[in-house]
């Protein structure tokens, strides 16, 4: 004979029990758990509540209530009341959880003897490869890489929280700034509270128009962004802030934009005379095998010339005076 009610809890979230789940619970004579849900069954026990485990769903009582993981629950024909639905990004807390049995003692040797100096050359690496499938439309591969990228940002995180006083931060404080950050430069979504709950139509603290408002342009949306993030900031020059590491031709096309909208100078256009991107890429591949017959590098050679204009641009943003 089944039990009289299944509800199923989150293995990731002992502590949550959304309203359905708190009322099965509450009416429940007797309480039983299946092994997905011992987290949960000692936080009810902790909190007074009674809970026998059981070995398997066959081992329950007839007529008692039982507490099962989600995966526990899959064939089940029984009705299931859903305890505990995890809200979206639930699994993030499954990455962090690996990586710090991996860091721990008893984990990867690999993985426990890396720093940020030994891990940057694989952030630089999957971010390119989740470029690649980006590039591709492929999104099998999207999946995985941008997983790859993930996997280096929870693994810097782990290791900052392994570091001294001074020098340490963790996962959480990564995501933490993160969302400030976000919530900060939406001031046209989340409103003047700087909090992300507050998404009242035309909530922005400096006048702004809600996203819904048609008014509300996307360049208006980017000069806020970049108005907000120099207040911040408080950058003397638009080459702060931009990485060098990145190929000269993107290093370049930054400074030259943020150079145009800081009203500093930009070096004089070269003469285009491709009508496509497509033909604008012949033509620069064109370059690179001459550059190359040559015996010069072109990255480097652009690079050279990026480097230059940097400091030019450094020079006339300092010689600009205070505003």
């Amino acid at each position: 004979m089944p039990p009289s009610t299944l509800v199923t809890v989150s293995s990731r979230l002992p502590g949550l029990l959304a309203p359905a789940g708190w009322q099965a619970v509450q009416a429940a004579d007797p309480l039983v758990a299946l092994p997905g849900a011992a987290a949960t069954a000692q936080a009810l026990r902790e909190a007074g509540t009674t809970v026998t485990d059981v070995g398997a769903l066959a081992d329950v009582p007839a007529g008692a209530t039982c507490l099962l993981a989600v995966d526990e629950a899959v064939g089940i024909e029984t009705p299931v009341v859903a305890g505990a639905p995890e809200p979206p990004g639930a699994r993030l807390l499954d990455v962090v959880t690996v990586m710090d049995r991996l860091r721990s003692p008893g984990g990867c040797p690999w993985d426990a003897e890396q720093t940020h100096a030994s891990l940057r050359g694989y952030l630089l690496e999957e971010a390119h490869e989740a470029y690649d499938a980006i590039v591709d439309d492929d999104p099998v591969a999207m999946r995985e890489e941008l997983g790859d990228v993930l996997l280096q940002v929870v693994f810097h995180a782990r290791v900052a929280a392994e570091a001294g006083p001074d020098r340490a931060f963790d996962v959480d404080d990564v995501a933490g700034d993160l969302v400030g950050k976000l919530v900060r430069r939406h001031p046209h979504v989340f409103g003047a509270s700087g909090g992300p709950g507050d998404r009242r139509p035309g909530a922005g603290g400096d006048g702004s128009a809600s996203i819904g408002d048609s008014r509300m342009s996307i360049a208006a949306v980017e000069r806020g962004w970049e108005e907000i993030k120099q207040r911040e900031k408080q950058r003397r020059s638009p080459t702060e802030g931009v990485s060098r590491s990145q190929p000269a031709t993107s290093w370049g096309a930054a400074l030259a934009g943020r150079a145009a909208r800081a009203g500093l100078p930009t070096p004089p256009p070269g003469e285009l005379t491709a009508r496509d991107a497509g033909e604008l890429g012949e033509q620069l591949l064109g370059l690179v095998v001459a550059a190359r017959e040559r015996g010069w590098d072109a990255e480097d050679a652009l690079r050279a010339a990026v480097r230059r204009y940097a400091g030019e641009l450094d020079a006339a943003a300092a010689a600009r005076p205070p505003c």
